[in-house]
């Protein structure tokens, strides 16, 4: 059967795959345009497997909210380059699996990738996006915050920092807060909400250091005593000066407008994974050792 410009062009319409991938399939099952999209599936499957050990540390994140404002949830869509991770397919994917997460109350990665939508299971699709784009493509993670009597402020900077807050309070307020936190990264929202672990590990450091003063045991502590204090106001949410007015702090400012943050939920892309240095030169000399 001849393949015609208009077999190959219905082909890539249908499945999105390239026109010279799409023209080599179809040659390869005469013609037959559902067999060739079988046959890109099947070979989308095995690019996807290979390219599953490469390091995606880029991507984007998408944002869902319910209608009547009980939930909001975070999701991380990574890929190996920013290039890709503009792409309105990959973005039109992670907005999909984002909503798709929120209608059905997962939280979990996996159970997310194994509902049907359009095309098939989220994994098939994913996978077939790997071998359309060419890139390891990966759901990370999702991060759910419930209202539980409270209001939600989200917001995203760009689609490389999304953050969602359970607050009481001015609507306003809500967008405001988010955005204090997508810039200055609180670890929780006060000091009784620090883990015990890690004050204990920043107690120590500074115990070293003091006492690295060569100072009398009471000063000490002292020193000890102010730097916790200092620690603490840098990582908790309420302790930070907030940033539209760095004269008060986010406590302070709460506190006068008879408002309260319950919990908050902050995503950075790619944050925890460790990315490979590429050393060029290193590249070079051992190429050239090769010939």
């Amino acid at each position: 059967m001849e393949i015609t410009a208009q077999l190959v062009k219905e082909l890539r319409t249908r499945t999105g795959v390239g026109m010279m991938e799409c023209k080599r399939a179809l040659g390869e099952c005469g013609g037959d345009i559902d067999a060739a999209i079988q046959h890109l599936r099947t070979s989308g499957q095995m690019k996807a497997d290979k390219k599953s050990a490469r390091t995606a540390a880029e991507g984007s994140l998408a944002l869902a909210k319910s209608e009547d404002g009980a939930r909001a949830l975070l999701l991380e869509l990574n890929s190996e380059t920013d290039f890709v991770a503009k792409d309105d397919g990959f973005l039109a994917f992670a907005q999909a699996c984002v909503e798709a997460a929120l209608a059905s109350g997962t939280e979990e990665v996996e159970a997310l990738m194994g509902q049907s939508t359009d095309g098939g299971t989220f994994e098939e699709v994913r996978r077939e996006l790997v071998a359309r784009l060419g890139e390891n493509i990966q759901v990370r993670r999702l991060q759910r915050l419930d209202a539980d009597g409270d209001a939600i402020g989200c917001y995203l900077h760009g689609r490389r920092i999304g953050v969602l807050v359970a607050f009481e309070g001015e609507p306003e307020l809500g967008r405001d807060l988010a955005m204090h936190i997508a810039a200055s990264r609180p670890v929780c929202v006060g000091e009784d909400d620090v883990p015990e672990e890690l004050l204990e590990k920043e107690r120590a450091v500074l115990t070293a250091q003091a006492q690295e003063s060569g100072k009398p045991p009471e000063i000490i502590e002292k020193m000890i005593a102010g730097r916790l204090r200092k620690y603490l106001s840098e990582i908790t949410l309420l302790g930070q000066p907030f940033v539209r007015d760095p004269d008060t702090t986010v406590g302070k400012l709460l506190q006068s407008k008879g408002a309260s943050v319950r919990a908050f939920v902050r995503l950075e892309v790619g944050e925890g994974i460790e990315k490979k240095q590429e050393n060029f030169a290193e590249e070079v000399r051992a190429q050239a050792q090769t010939h």
